[in-house]
């Protein structure tokens, strides 16, 4: 893969460079140092992946991934000192079209940083390559990337659940999801479960950063739970989530060669064997193919289906393979879709 490397701290470059110069297969294609260079420098030179820093002068990496997504569409892996400390932009910078986020070797304190960036860049590459390439990329739809409401609201009493929301999304996903659930209060006896491609390192962030901007709790899945109505649950593992004959959720590493964890193809495919009540699935923006064959059978098992439009999409990859398929029964912009939500399990904004 050509690889780019946009960040303005000379050591965290060279530590970057370094990573990707130690293997065969992966070549620097160019270094940026401010936002604004990499911008102009992905549209001369566009490569298969850039390691994209937040915090850079003149244009930081959220708004370098923007108008990258918009102008030179391609893989962006958010590569910044200590993600944890600046969960806004990280969720911000993944809601413009970054596919993830992981910590700058050099400033990440601890050994086994190589390797693990080492990893993220081969989980891009198959994505890439399963994805047909970088020029399979749509450029993105400008995101609200709001703060929300401020904060979610007291967990619900134990009721019975009788219908299901199943979310599956990835590059562009965060915003996505939080704009579709913002305003609304599941109705009762409704459960929801978000399948978001993100790594396990930082699903616990994204269920904190979600309920920020929602009226309902929201918390990460555990092994074993079952369905809480009125309350979202999240997939929090690289192994793929799924929903037991016992309606339990569980984690399980098959199929262990699948590029896409967790897989939302998996979920759904869980959803339509087993979830005999009411159920709408929904598809949402990301890089790819995942989700539209697991839509597709909870369509043919009868349950709603819907996937999000191209105009509104980070990246209309598996949004598209789900049309292709005729997986969804409605294919709508992401202000439509929760109105259609309202209308076939009932709530309230």
């Amino acid at each position: 893969m050509k690889i780019a490397i946009a960040n303005d701290v000379a050591m965290a470059a060279e530590a970057l460079r370094r990573v990707v110069a130690s293997t065969a297969e992966h070549q620097v294609l160019w270094i940026a140092r401010t936002g604004a260079e990499a911008v102009r420098m992905a549209a001369d030179n566009r490569p298969d992946l850039v390691l994209m820093d937040l915090n850079m002068p003149e244009l930081d990496g959220v708004e370098a991934t923007r108008q990258i997504m918009e102008q030179s569409p391609c893989a962006i892996l958010v590569v910044t000192g200590r993600p944890q400390d600046n969960v806004n932009q990280v969720f911000r910078a993944l809601g413009a079209g970054a596919l993830d986020v992981t910590a700058t070797p050099v400033l990440q304190g601890q050994p086994g940083g190589d390797a693990e960036l080492l990893a993220k860049i081969r989980t891009m590459d198959k994505l890439i390559r399963h994805s047909g390439g970088t020029q399979a990329m749509s450029p993105k739809a400008t995101a609200n990337n709001g703060n929300g409401n401020g904060g979610a609201a007291e967990a619900p009493s134990v009721e019975k659940v009788t219908s299901l929301l199943a979310i599956g999304a990835s590059t562009g996903g965060p915003v996505a999801v939080s704009k579709l659930l913002a305003g609304w209060k599941a109705p009762r006896g409704c459960a929801i479960v978000v399948v978001q491609h993100i790594d396990q390192h930082f699903a616990d962030n994204f269920a904190r950063w979600l309920g920020e901007q929602l009226d309902m709790p929201v918390r990460a899945a555990e092994e074993g739970d079952e369905l809480v109505a009125g309350t979202v649950l999240i997939a929090k593992s690289n192994d793929h989530l799924k929903l037991d004959q016992n309606l339990r959720l569980r984690y399980d590493v098959h199929p262990k060669d699948y590029a896409y964890r967790p897989s939302v193809d998996v979920f759904f495919h869980c959803v339509a064997q087993h979830w005999k009540g009411e159920s709408v699935g929904v598809l949402l923006t990301g890089m790819g193919r995942d989700g539209a064959e697991g839509l597709l059978a909870m369509r043919r098992a009868g349950h709603t289906t819907i996937a999000q439009d191209q105009a509104s999409s980070a990246v209309y990859g598996m949004p598209r393979a789900a049309a292709e398929l005729d997986a969804a029964q409605m294919i709508l912009p992401l202000s439509k879709i929760g109105p259609v939500l309202r209308g076939n399990l009932g709530g309230r904004s």
